[in-house]
């Protein structure tokens, strides 16, 4: 099996310092049994909490939305601002369900997926296929979703809290073909020549080398190359995959055409293709889109931070 093998219980997880983190993950496992119209309403009431409790979190969403939407004015910004928060709430509701709820569970969820075509497409040339994507709220359970229709394998990055490492990567490893720590690029591109189809999020600020400043909403944002490496080295086509909750719940996701010309000779004007795909994923569901991560807390030579 490719990837990170499933890790064992070791008894070093009950150690009393990580009790806290058993409670936790108790209470997500119960909250995944809720039944999903249930989970909403909790997530939305956790999400009114979220957004009255003052928070460092809440300046970086609003520095956020108000250099990614400058065209909005001030009470617009704090509108989406406020839908963000609040969409937070739900988000923990959906990671709980994604990792731990039912098959019984998730058969309840109304989904609709658009787009298979278009990795049958790609597959009928036996290449690999990177499904890129960005950090949304409900990335996770999404991700659980699809691999319900298709063979998905995914990357990631561990946890700080051993007890969630443990115990997520059991739950990936539970639907996912494979995982692939962000680190293991010789195991990925060895998946990849096979055949396999792995779903890639690079749009976050990792404050690694490997990245080049490259415009997102207009904004100069290190975005790491790794979809231009994985692509070049493996031969993969990269497809945007994208999804979104609906107002009455459910989720609609889409598997768009390959990128026209990724990979190419060109890093940076992959690494740009890649970052308007994301963007225009962005602009379709502003809201459901992870505003509290420093995004551009990296800045180019000479410039002033944001945060």
């Amino acid at each position: 099996m490719p990837g990170t093998p499933r890790p064992p219980f070791r008894l070093s997880l009950l150690a009393p310092t990580r009790w806290p983190a058993w409670l936790g993950l108790s209470c997500t496992w119960l909250l995944a049994r809720l039944p999903y119209r249930v989970l909403l309403r909790i997530g939305r009431l956790l999400g009114r909490m979220i957004y009255r409790i003052p928070s460092a979190r809440r300046p970086i969403a609003t520095r956020n939305i108000a250099l990614c939407f400058p065209d909005l004015d001030a009470s617009a910004q704090q509108t989406l601002v406020r839908a963000h928060m609040q969409d937070l709430g739900i988000m923990l509701a959906e990671f709980a369900l994604g990792w731990m709820g039912s098959d019984r569970a998730l058969d309840r969820i109304p989904v609709s997926i658009e787009g298979l075509h278009h990795l049958a497409q790609a597959r009928s040339q036996a290449r690999g296929v990177l499904l890129v994507g960005g950090h949304f709220s409900h990335l996770e359970l999404c991700a659980r979703l699809v691999s319900r229709q298709i063979r998905i394998a995914g990357m990631y990055r561990r946890m700080d809290s051993a007890v969630f490492e443990w115990a997520v990567l059991r739950a990936r490893l539970g639907y996912a073909e494979a995982m692939f720590d962000k680190d293991d690029l010789r195991g990925t591109v060895r998946y990849l020549r096979r055949g396999g189809t792995l779903w890639y999020a690079p749009d976050q600020d990792m404050r690694s080398k490997d990245s080049v400043f490259v415009p997102f909403f207009g904004v100069p944002a290190a975005t790491i190359t790794a979809t231009h490496h994985l692509a070049r080295l493996s031969g993969a086509l990269v497809l945007p995959f994208h999804h979104r909750r609906r107002e009455d719940g459910g989720y609609v996701i889409r598997i768009g055409a390959a990128l026209p010309d990724v990979p190419g000779d060109d890093v940076r004007a992959d690494t740009a293709t890649v970052n308007a795909a994301i963007e225009q994923m962005v602009r379709e569901a502003p809201a459901q889109y992870l505003w509290v991560h420093k995004r551009f807390k990296t800045r180019p030579p000479g410039q002033p931070p944001v945060y």
